[in-house]
């Protein structure tokens, strides 16, 4: 292989591993987890896809969602949370809540006493 020929495709590998390293990088760079949280909550709103819309399956029953209203600190947040149909059609707007979240994700329900 000419000298030419060999520093250009050295110059093409390094820019290769170059631009996979910087994907790599960024790939874990951000941590979205929210560990376990144990949230007060009042049920602000429902929401309902039937099957066949967003991420709903045509076999299924639909998606069903709380919309959720937290006072975090001095902030309030909503939280659009998927629930089963039981949790659904369970707690009504203005109901007290413990909300239970993993990672962001519902764990768990309950009335608040």
């Amino acid at each position: 292989m000419r000298p030419r020929a060999r520093a250009a495709v050295l110059a093409a590998l390094l820019v290769a591993a170059g631009i996979l390293a910087a994907g790599c990088a960024s790939s874990g760079s951000t941590d979205k987890s929210g560990g376990y949280r144990v949230l007060e909550a009042i049920v602000n709103g429902h929401q309902y896809e039937p099957p066949g819309t967003g991420g709903a399956s045509y076999a299924g029953k639909g998606n069903h969602y709380l919309i959720f209203e937290v006072q975090e600190g001095d902030k309030t947040s909503n939280y659009t949370l998927m629930v089963t149909e039981t949790q659904y059609r369970r707690y009504q707007d203005g109901d007290r809540v413990q909300i239970t979240l993993v990672d962001n994700q519902l764990r768990d329900i309950r009335p608040r006493s």
